[in-house]
């Protein structure tokens, strides 16, 4: 089940303020940028650059994610370790806005999403 519209919009208006904080400068950003992709109840925030042995070809890197959990009202939180599989971000496995997750994707407190 996709998440209602209202609380959608909540969502994009919270991760657009964090890419507008978050964004390289914009003559930068043909070479790393990041964004966003909402899939029905899931999040996930990611890093877009240039293939490093192929500049034409455009990468998108996986960061961070969030699914909502409708039944119980909160937000488990992932991010991608080096074997490529998400995994539940175990200093904070959930949270309660999707606020809180960007907060801490943002501050990055162990390393987890920026490296």
């Amino acid at each position: 089940m996709a998440i209602e519209t209202l609380h959608t919009l909540e969502i994009i208006e919270v991760l657009e303020n964090f890419l507008e904080r978050k964004r390289p400068k914009e003559e930068f950003r043909d070479k790393v940028d990041i964004s966003y992709h909402l899939d029905k109840q899931s999040v996930m925030i990611y890093e877009i650059r240039p293939r490093w042995n192929n500049p034409e070809e455009i990468m998108e890197l996986p960061i961070a994610k969030a699914t909502f959990v409708i039944a119980k009202d909160i937000w488990k939180v992932y991010w991608r370790q080096s074997d490529q599989k998400w995994h539940s971000y175990t200093p904070e496995p959930t949270v309660d806005h999707i606020q809180e997750f960007v907060s801490l994707v943002e501050q990055d407190e162990y390393y987890c999403f920026w490296g």
